[in-house]
């Protein structure tokens, strides 16, 4: 397998249910990704020591899923450079996931986090195929294509509801 460009971490091995959509579609892309738990607040002696060798490993975009208090994608935007995308993960222990996707999305100036859905760990992972697709034209060329058979199946769909 191709050394990774895209990491994909959560902050439990319960959020890997939903973070293999991510994975999913870096698999789709052909994208190279590894995939690992790195918790804020279990283990945050990792996640500094993960932040601080992410890029000389050849890592482009960190995708990073967390429910409840959801600390770790704004912690891993505060110690790399990279761009991350957050994925606010409805846990057993979250109030509907809001408490997630709040605490993602309100970071403050200088440590942005990208944040997608609650569970949106999908458009996640496309969301890291199109950073990385800025500067691989093959890439680019997929994304054309996924945005064409989408409007291809919009136009089926009209013709199905014409008339009705």
């Amino acid at each position: 397998m191709s050394k990774p460009v895209v990491s994909i971490i959560m902050g439990s091995s319960s959020d890997k249910d939903v973070m293999s959509a991510a994975a999913d579609v870096l698999k789709k892309f052909g994208v190279p990704y590894e995939f690992m738990v790195v918790s804020a607040h279990r283990s945050p002696q990792w996640m500094y020591e993960y932040c601080g060798k992410v890029q000389e490993r050849g890592i482009k975009v960190i995708v990073a899923g967390a429910g409840g208090a959801a600390h770790l994608p704004g912690m891993v935007a505060a110690l790399t450079t990279l761009p991350v995308v957050g994925v606010p993960v409805k846990s057993r222990n979250s109030i509907d996931g809001w408490d997630s996707l709040l605490s993602i999305v309100q970071m403050p100036n200088d440590v942005p986090v990208a944040t997608v859905a609650v569970n949106g760990a999908h458009n996640a992972g496309l969301l890291a195929v199109e950073m990385l697709a800025i500067s691989d034209s093959e890439l680019m060329d997929k994304l054309h294509e996924l945005k064409q058979a989408n409007r291809d199946k919009i136009d089926r769909q009209q013709e199905e509801v014409k008339g009705l």
